[in-house]
């Protein structure tokens, strides 16, 4: 499985997310305070989502904690807030806004870049284009920014072109197989990649409340599913992200464990974070 690009690959796994009450006990000691989890968590990874910027503009004090609480090594992804990516209205000043708050990750050697997590309801229309292209004129456009689309209207070669071309970097997703939804890729727009895996809860997926849609545990056969399309990423870049949504219960932190056991046999040749 191991090619000759995995010996200087650099391959990031970690979870979105870290902060949550049903994380008491399946990951985080019960008597273990709420402000030492993110020390906790940096003992098993050494890469993150911070996902609590897509509800809100966290002070600059938290972000300073983040770095404060992480290690030399530590790679930090900041999910665009849910107003630039999913509302839609004026995102200049929400940008500003973001850039002001997060300014103590952004100057950080520890960020590695912007999350736009885009909703099913974006659709591949004229608008939606326009909006990619404003947002990669935008102020963001100084970070590596990685792109989420998750309808299969998106899924076209001549759009995949126009995405590359304005240097967004693509984030490969695992979702449940159901129509109108992405397939699993391995795309690579420019020098870096990304894999989100959100879990393949089918029957939650269209009705359920955030933890029910991503409530979830892959097997590590599924989780074995992917080296095929992740040795194909790795002979196009040197670096790829690979974060776990299926948050419920800590389902995400074994998974995460799990797929780095299994990357650890499959390219030992690889940096592993």
């Amino acid at each position: 499985m191991e090619s000759s690009q995995t010996r200087s690959a650099e391959i990031h796994v970690g979870t979105s997310g870290f902060s949550y009450k049903d994380w008491v006990g399946p990951v985080y000691p019960v008597q273990l305070p709420a402000e030492n989890h993110l020390s906790y968590y940096f003992q098993l990874f050494q890469s993150i989502e911070i996902n609590a910027s897509f509800y809100t503009f966290p002070a600059q004090s938290v972000f300073e904690g983040f770095l404060r609480k992480s290690p030399d090594k530590a790679s930090f992804i900041l999910k665009a807030h849910q107003d630039i990516t999913h509302t839609r209205r004026d995102p200049e000043s929400l940008i500003e806004k973001t850039m002001l708050c997060a300014g103590p990750l952004l100057d950080s050697p520890k960020f590695a870049g912007i999350l736009l997590q885009f909703p099913y309801s974006f659709h591949n229309e004229t608008s939606s284009r326009h909006y990619l292209v404003r947002l990669s004129k935008s102020a963001l456009n100084q970070y590596p920014l990685f792109l989420e689309l998750r309808h299969a209207g998106w899924n076209r070669e001549m759009v995949y072109d126009f995405i590359g071309g304005l240097g967004f970097h693509y984030v490969n997703v695992d979702q449940p197989p159901l129509k109108g939804l992405l397939p699993p890729q391995a795309l690579v727009f420019g020098d870096k990649a990304y894999i989100r895996f959100h879990g393949r809860n089918s029957a939650q997926w269209w009705v359920g409340r955030n933890e029910q849609r991503y409530d979830y545990e892959y097997s590590n056969e599924e989780l074995r599913g992917w080296l095929t399309a992740i040795n194909q990423i790795l002979n196009r870049t040197y670096k790829l992200y690979i974060f776990f949504n299926n948050h419920p219960n800590g389902q995400a932190v074994r998974n995460a464990q799990a797929m780095l056991h299994i990357l650890e046999k499959e390219f030992p040749q690889a940096n592993l974070f």
